[in-house]
Parts: C-alpha cells; structure tokens; sequence
C-alpha cells in the first residue's frame, strides 16, 4: 500500500475580499523547489502533476482531518468552493471562504490576512521517483510523478522540521531512507558488474 506524505512551503499565501466573497489564495505545490529532508533533498519536478487525480481535494487547516473542510474542489468545477490552478510554477488555488457563517474560515482568514498563517501544505501519494547524485553524502530525491492530491492545508508551521512530522510522516521517511539504501546499493553492484566487464575484455580482448 502506497502512503500518504506531506510537504510544507513557506510560499505565498494572501487573503482578499470581494462584495459577496472572502479569497484565499496561495501555492500547496512548488516546482523544482529543493527541500532537505534530512538524509537528502527532495524536489518536485516539472510534469509530476500531468496525471494527478485531482477529482476530490479538501481544503484544511493543518492538516486537521477531524475537522470540517473549509472548501472542496470537486471536478475542478465552477460550483466547487475551491478552484485549482495548475501552471508552470506547480499547483495554486484560489479558496472562498464561509466567513459570515463559519468561525473557523473567519479565523482563518483574519490569521491570513494578518501574516500569521504564511505556509501551505499538501497530503499525496508518489507514483514516481528519481535519484541523483547517489555517489554524494547527499543525495537528491526528484518527484517526477503524483498519482494523487488528498487535501491541502494552509499551515502555522510551513518549515518540514523533524518536530512538526507526524507518525506517519515519519514512517514515509523511513521508507524513503531505505529506497535510498537500496537505491545506493543497486549503484554499487552495477559499477561492480561494469567493473568486471572490463576486467574480462582486457583479459580476452587484449593481444
């Protein structure tokens, strides 16, 4: 079973108001944006959003499944509380929020507005990954695919420190600390196997 991560940028995110609405708008998924996740970077190339499911995604705030959405995109349709916006940069939404009749979407465009909440954040399932520089000490992890966006929040705390993941989070990043291993490790036996090929051309090859 393939699992849920999250990823936190400290990235535009404003707040503006309308006659009959109140906007939120910023950007969940950053392009080519390096993150260090501790045993390497990450970044999300350019195309990983081609063939995303993007059917059903809630708007939280922290990530708070236990509470209700403050908006929803369904279909990416025009009724849809929530728009999505896909381009060259990665994926931005524009959010209307309820803030005459929900507290906690007034709260949460009140802290917006004021330049206390300045983060996003998006849960996700990979469907494709790339490494490079595995001969380094610190190698890059690159996102070349997304099969999924579940929701996308907007944040307190935008930086990915160690103290801010969740069990779950935590479990991600193991599992991606041993695809590196054997990332490495199947490096290693190819440069052997390389190695050995030319020892056996020189071997019968050579006059």
């Amino acid at each position: 079973m393939r699992e849920f991560e999250k990823r936190t940028y400290n990235f535009e995110i404003r707040a503006s108001k309308t006659e009959d609405s109140a906007i939120i708008e910023g950007r969940p998924i950053v392009f080519n944006s390096r993150t260090d996740m501790g045993y390497f970077d990450e970044i999300i190339a350019e195309g990983a959003l081609d063939k995303t499911d993007l059917k059903d995604v809630r708007f939280l705030v922290n990530h708070d499944v236990s509470k209700i959405p403050l908006a929803r995109s369904r279909n990416n349709n025009e009724n849809s509380t929530m728009q999505l916006i896909k381009d060259s940069k990665g994926l931005g939404i524009r959010v209307k929020l309820d803030v005459e009749r929900n507290t906690e979407a007034m709260n949460l465009y009140s802290a917006v507005e004021r330049g206390d909440i300045s983060g996003m954040s998006f849960m996700f399932i990979m469907d494709g990954i790339e490494w490079l520089a595995l001969d380094t000490d610190h190698p890059t992890r690159k996102i070349t695919s997304i099969s999924q966006v579940i929701e996308v929040s907007a944040v307190t705390f935008p930086a990915y420190e160690d103290t801010e993941i969740s069990v779950r989070d935590k479990t991600a990043l193991e599992s991606a600390r041993k695809a590196l291993e054997s990332a490495r490790k199947s490096l290693d036996s190819e440069r052997r196997q390389k190695l050995e090929l030319e020892k056996l051309k020189i071997k019968y090859l050579t006059p």
